[in-house]
């Protein structure tokens, strides 16, 4: 063999694979040098990461403050809970999770599966709020992976008196936000403040450690304690149903005051509802009538005027009005009474509620006086009590009244009040003259979480309305418009009021009529104040407020008067003996 055969030539590579080559050794390179990094060189920032990507910050809500009576009795209370919520990305069966929560849970299987299957990619959703011992139960015994749902503790308010003093309470909400009443305007008291925790958590969302770092402990809500008694509010209650299935109005309200101090210790509505079951509760049911209806107060109006006349030196308390035989003239106007009077003394003008004697008295006053006897007295401006909601009632600018203002204000017309109003000013004659703001949290609290102040105002003096207490007003239920509120054994005060609903458009709906009642009692040194406002019987024809309301007053005081342990003068009692049970207006 020649040595040319023998020799052998280098193998020659191609140029893109040794490219490829060296790709890849700097790719190695690379690598090698970023674990580098990563193991050496930044080790203790990642790892920092990575125990922060664990950690979480997990808010512990605050228990709310409880809502009390004045005896301390509960009306709100919180109690612990949980609620259940799923991990929908963990969820590859929707309608199988639904299905199983569903048959325990009383939901919907559709509307849930469509809940979790349209919130797939969500690490969080809420299923059920609030479950009862019983569906927690349920729940924890279902064949669901634990990793797909859990639970979270939270508070349920409860209301233990139920539908009692409802509008006055309010309710919370799922989200524990005070809705309406007392929860409403006490949210920020009642509501306490948050914690917060640190916690660690591993791949699957589950608490594996509570950290050991700076917790925030929760700031329970503070209580509440209000003026209402539960007794007294009971009364008021049962008063009102009555009402609803005896005359079956659109509506009613009852409020009972202590007149000497204006705390409220019981203030009803009816429609009502349960804040339990607050699904459940009709539209209507919600607002507080006490405060937010507005209405003409008519007759009830009548004591006001002619205590500020008397105050004035307009009048004179032995006078007496010629009222026409029950047609009288005025301007193009003609005035009526229900009877045809003739001459009546002062007294007996509020003792039979002439609306021709207190247009001649308006007369006699003129329409300055008559506003400012009105604005003395509280109307046209909210009373201020602790609680949203209240309306200023109606009370025109004087340049807006005419020469009917002179005639239509003295008879409770013209003119649109609240029933807190009503019996606020009605309040101030019984106290002495004092107009006192009236209350629904006890003074003890009245500082630390109310910026209410307390108000009085002097509307007329003490002798004078003491005279108006003591004669016209007791009058009224011993022998005219208000016998139906006679109460063996007391001298009970009061004065009726029957006016015409008013319409949308300013004038008034034929045949619809606001029926009231105030009354108070003992007349020598008043303890409690009732009112009762009725609207729109169905039943009854023009029904008056001595026959619809003040029997529903009278019950509720005379209940009052026992429960507060006001004794009965033994001799009033002999002669309630000799009442008879006529018919009254």
């Amino acid at each position: 063999m020649s040595n040319t055969q023998n020799t052998r030539e280098p193998v020659q590579y191609p140029v893109r694979a040794r490219l490829v080559v060296t790709i890849i050794g700097l790719g190695w390179l690379v690598l090698s040098a970023r674990l580098i990094q990563l193991q050496w060189v930044q080790q203790e920032k990642f790892a920092g990461k990575a125990e922060k990507q664990r950690e979480f910050v997990e808010e512990t809500p605050a228990r709310p403050g409880d809502i009390l009576d004045r005896q301390g009795r509960l009306l709100a209370t919180t109690l612990a809970t949980r609620s259940l919520y799923v991990v929908p990305a963990k969820i590859s069966d929707p309608r199988q999770v639904a299905d199983a929560l569903s048959s325990v849970l009383g939901l919907s299987s559709d509307g849930l599966t469509e809940k979790i299957a349209g919130n797939s990619q969500r690490q969080f959703l809420w299923i059920k709020r609030r479950l009862t011992e019983a569906e927690i139960t349920a729940v924890r015994q279902l064949a669901l992976p634990k990793v797909m749902w859990g639970f979270r503790d939270e508070y349920r308010r409860e209301y233990p008196q139920g539908v009692v003093a409802a509008q006055v309470i309010g309710l919370r909400d799922i989200d524990g936000v005070g809705r309406g009443g007392i929860e409403e305007r006490f949210d920020s008291v009642l509501r306490g403040q948050n914690g917060k925790r640190y916690v660690a958590r591993d791949s699957r969302g589950h608490v594996i450690e509570i950290l050991d770092k700076d917790h925030q402990a929760p700031v329970a809500g503070q209580n509440v304690r209000l003026t209402l008694d539960v007794v007294v509010q009971l009364y008021a209650e049962r008063e009102l149903d009555q009402v609803m299935k005896e005359w079956q109005p659109e509506s009613c309200s009852a409020i009972v005051i202590d007149p000497t101090n204006g705390d409220i210790l019981a203030m009803a509505t009816r429609p009502t509802f349960d804040p339990n079951r607050p699904q459940e509760a009709s539209p209507d049911s919600w607002k507080n009538r006490a405060i937010a209806d507005i209405y003409e107060p008519g007759s009830t109006f009548k004591p006001m005027i002619v205590s500020y006349g008397l105050d004035q030196g307009v009048l004179q308390r032995d006078e007496n009005f010629h009222c026409q035989n029950g047609e009288y003239r005025m301007g193009r106007r003609v005035l009526h009474d229900h009877h045809r009077y003739g001459l009546l003394s002062l007294t007996d003008v509020l003792v039979k509620s002439s609306n021709i004697g207190m247009a001649k008295i308006g007369e006699r006053m003129g329409n300055e006086q008559l506003e400012k006897a009105a604005t003395l007295f509280g109307f046209g401006r909210k009373t201020g009590i602790e609680l949203p909601g209240e309306l200023p009632g109606i009370l025109r600018p004087l340049k807006k009244w005419t020469s009917y203002s002179t005639g239509s204000i003295p008879m409770g017309h013209e003119i649109a009040t609240t029933p807190l109003q009503l019996i606020t000013a009605h309040a101030a004659l019984a106290n002495g003259g004092e107009l006192v703001r009236p209350r629904i949290v006890l003074q003890d609290q009245q500082d630390s979480i109310s910026a209410v102040s307390r108000m009085t105002i002097s509307t007329v003096s003490r002798e004078t309305a003491r005279w108006i207490i003591e004669h016209p007003m007791q009058e009224v239920v011993e022998r005219g418009t208000g016998k139906k509120a006679r109460i063996p054994g007391y001298h009970v005060f009061g004065k009726t009021g029957t006016a015409q609903c008013l319409s949308a458009d300013g004038g008034y709906v034929h045949g619809k009529y606001i029926s009231s009642f105030v009354c108070g009692a003992p007349a020598e040194s008043p303890r409690l104040l009732t009112l009762v406002v009725v609207n729109q019987s169905s039943v009854g024809g023009e029904t008056f407020g001595g026959k619809v309301a003040a029997p529903a007053a009278a019950n509720i005081l005379r209940q009052g008067l026992v429960y507060l342990r006001i004794s009965p003068d033994d001799q009033l009692i002999r002669a309630a003996a000799n009442w008879k049970d006529d018919e009254f207006e």
